[in-house]
């Protein structure tokens, strides 16, 4: 059987994670998001889906069943896929990596920003649960890095510096380590 390459992207909030993965998921791989599964567990427990409500949820989540609880949310899906490369949007700790690395081969891509780019285009973007103030981004990133985002930063296998790149570019250098990766 295939050993199924599980590509994970990390990096701060905003320094362009979800945007790469849109991308790939465009231009054919299949994407799991580890955010979807706080919010899905969020509107099962029928809480509004604000930053704030899916921070403390997430946290909770945490608590309650272990480092790697995030990742188990969604492992099943991840491992029922049909692809041989899936891509995972939003991994923060080491221990969800170390629960994905029971279903598959995985490969960790870090994306680095500076927080004034990263705080513009979260404020730009109009998702629930992008912080609306500088003091919220500060709050957002100190919780990120409370579960350990900066240690995978540091452990990943490659990392993309996104300073004035455009979309495309950040993309295709993506791709292009992705690509490496599989082949």
């Amino acid at each position: 059987m295939l050993v199924k390459t599980i590509v994970c992207i990390t990096g701060m909030p905003g320094a362009g994670k979800s945007t790469i993965v849109s991308k790939l998921e465009e231009i054919g791989f299949e994407k799991f998001t580890l955010g979807d599964g706080i919010r899905s567990e969020a509107k099962r427990r029928n809480i509004d889906p604000s930053g704030e409500n899916l921070g403390k949820l997430m946290l909770e989540v945490r608590a309650k069943s272990g480092p790697g609880a995030v990742a188990e949310l969604i492992k099943d899906s991840v491992q029922n896929s049909t692809q041989d490369v899936v891509i995972i949007d939003g991994v923060r700790s080491i221990a969800e990596i170390d629960v994905l690395k029971k279903i598959g081969d995985v490969k960790l891509l870090a994306i680095q920003a500076s927080p004034e780019t990263r705080f513009n285009f979260l404020s730009s973007r109009g998702r629930s649960d992008d912080p609306k103030t500088k003091e919220n981004f500060e709050e957002r990133d100190n919780r990120e890095i409370g579960i350990g985002l900066e240690k995978l930063i540091e452990i990943a296998d490659k990392t993309i510096t996104n300073h004035n790149l455009t979309i495309d570019e950040l993309v295709n250098y993506s791709k292009e380590i992705i690509e490496s990766w599989i082949n």
